[in-house]
């Protein structure tokens, strides 16, 4: 009996001894491999962060994963060795096989937690409400107000779900309109009706502008709203659609519906919540995910100047640049836009034209973009300046 107990315990160890090795070793060399161009092969540019930032990021990233897997190689290891060899084997599994119960109830507790916080998040203004085709659209004919950053915000829609000056306020087909199509930029997250781009571009060339935007779309979603939107313009005047490479990696999500190679429409992919808001927080990326999406990306963009010219409408697509173009950026905007010769209007914009404690454009920043559009405008319809 000793002596099986003896075998038992040598053989646990061994198994620990190799895992933990494995481990380790496998920690450490992924830390190594993970460098530079491994990260740009594989992260694209981030609204929210800078490169410099995410690359500082990854580099923390990785100094910590060559020090924790050297920790579990030699002292864990040794250490739990000591441990293993003095606890009956059944005690072991038995630890073992609680623990892992433990941590499957954590995981299921918090996807019903994250579910929770995602229907908090709904209810924020504007509000949104579920679409089968789209994923999500504004809820039309109503006014919200939030407070962003110290300053009282008015989102009024009209029926359509087109954001508008105020409640009762109505976009009219039958006008000569600017249809802007795109995301919380085009919205105007965190700013009165008369500092939003369109809006903006209303004033300075006096031609209505019809903002069919919504909160967190992608390309493909802006596209397919607008697919379905500007056959009720009778005179588009010019179609405004949005490419940022901060954004283009909302274009790889699948677990909304979305549009695949060919602009054919797919069904969400549904996963656990918790795997889609770590995915969020490491937006890790396959290559081969990356360049679909660059193709698709470049097929909607250029379905989106098809259907504009279609309508005698003037495409214009707009790529503000907060400061200087990061080569992340350059290299996608090259792949998406210029290998493809769409035609597009870079805007720079300064630094400190963004929201407070934002990414969004402030006011100034949303007029030099309206400004550069009215521009456009009046040199393709010679409109008097």
């Amino acid at each position: 009996m000793a002596r099986q107990n003896r075998t038992e315990h040598l053989a646990a160890r061994v198994i620990f001894d190799i895992a933990l090795i494995l481990a380790g070793v496998a920690l450490m060399v992924f830390g190594v491999i993970a460098n530079h161009s491994w990260f740009d092969r594989h992260f694209v540019p981030s609204f929210f962060l800078t490169r410099l930032t995410m690359m500082r990021m990854a580099l923390g990233v990785r100094v910590a994963l060559v020090a924790f897997g050297v920790v579990l190689a030699i002292p864990v290891r040794l250490r739990l060795a000591r441990i293993v060899s003095r606890v009956p084997p059944r005690v072991v599994l038995g630890n073992a096989a609680r623990i892992s119960l433990a941590i499957m109830l954590a995981l299921g507790a918090g996807e019903v937690i994250a579910r929770n916080v995602e229907r908090v998040l709904d209810r924020e203004e504007p509000l949104r409400r579920f679409d089968a085709r789209l994923g999500w659209s504004f809820v039309p004919s109503r006014a919200g107000h939030a407070t962003i950053h110290g300053r009282q915000i008015e989102y009024a829609f009209d029926g359509a779900g087109y954001r508008v000056a105020h409640a009762g306020d109505s976009v009219d087909p039958d006008r000569p309109s600017v249809v802007f199509t795109g995301e919380s930029v085009i919205v105007g997250h965190g700013l009165n009706w008369a500092e939003t781009i369109p809006a903006q571009v209303e004033s300075l060339t006096g031609i209505q502008s019809a903002n069919i935007a919504v909160h967190g779309f992608a390309i493909d979603q802006a596209y397919m709203r607008l697919a379905a939107e500007l056959p009720r313009f009778r005179q588009p005047i010019a179609v405004v659609s949005l490419f940022m490479p901060g954004l283009f990696d909302r274009n790889l999500d699948d677990n909304r519906p979305h549009l695949g190679p060919g602009l054919i429409w797919h069904p969400p992919q549904h996963s656990s919540l918790l795997f889609t808001l770590a995915e969020g927080a490491v937006p890790y990326r396959k290559v081969e995910t990356i360049d679909r999406g660059v193709a698709v990306t470049r097929e909607i963009l250029q379905a989106t100047v098809e259907m504009a010219q279609m309508r005698h409408a003037t495409p214009i697509i707009v790529v503000p640049q907060f400061g200087q173009e990061d080569p992340s950026e350059a290299v996608l905007r090259h792949r998406v836009l210029d290998e493809a010769g769409l035609p597009y209007l870079l805007i720079e914009l300064d630094p400190s034209w963004r929201s407070p404690g934002d990414m969004h454009p402030d006011a100034r920043g949303a007029h030099a973009i309206a400004a550069a559009i009215a521009a456009r405008l009046q040199k393709a319809h010679g409109m008097n300046e």
